[in-house]
Formats: structure tokens, sequence, C-alpha cells
């Protein structure tokens, strides 16, 4: 009988303004995000080439959209990836932002663009 091997975890990094996704206690990938207001605008999302293939990246967005949930804040969408998976899980449509100029222009303003 072969053992199954552990679940990644998922953990938000405050400081670093991402919620990051482990494999046997090594990082995995990321999602990153900024806070507005009461809302988290994720830009961001990607999973090493040696974990690729895996499902890590819907694992880890699903998490960090159900903490923005347990969080009360609201969820914008810039990443693709996040978009994506948004409009394949319609139970976080209920706190959900559209995209806007003045929230790009936002972003690019915090990163220093």
């Amino acid at each position: 009988m072969t053992q199954q091997p552990p679940a990644p975890d998922v953990r938000r990094v405050d400081a670093r303004h991402r919620y990051e996704i482990l494999v046997d206690g090594e990082r995995a990938g990321l999602t990153a995000y900024r806070d507005r207001d009461d809302r988290r605008v994720f830009f961001h999302t990607e999973v090493d080439d040696a974990y690729a293939g895996r499902g890590l990246a819907g694992i880890l967005v699903e998490r960090a959209l159900a903490d923005v949930r347990a969080s009360g804040l609201r969820i914008v969408p810039v990443c693709p990836y996040v978009a994506k998976f948004l409009k394949k899980h319609e139970e976080f449509a209920d706190i959900t932002d559209p995209v806007t100029p003045e929230v790009l222009q936002w972003l690019d303003a915090q990163s220093g663009r």
C-alpha cells in the first residue's frame, strides 16, 4: 500500500502581500495581492515549474479566496488565473468586484510603475 503525500499547506504572508502554497515545507507557488480599502486585489499567481501539473494553483487560489471571505473582504481579480478560477467557481461571485481602470491605475502606482 502506497502512502499519500501530505496535503499542501497554504499560508497568508501579510508582510509580503501574498499567499504561499507549501509542499513538504517548501514554497511551491504564490498568489500576490494588495489591499485597497475592503478589497483584496489579486494581481499575480505562479507555481514553480518543479511543481507544475499537480493542481496546486487551484488549491492555492481557492484557499486564498476562502480566506478573503472569512476576513470580510472583497475580491478584485486582476490576475488572469484568479479571474479564470472565478468563472468556474461561482460560489465567490457575491464577493467579487470588477477590474476597473481606476483599480489598474492604483495597482500600477502601488508597484511603482
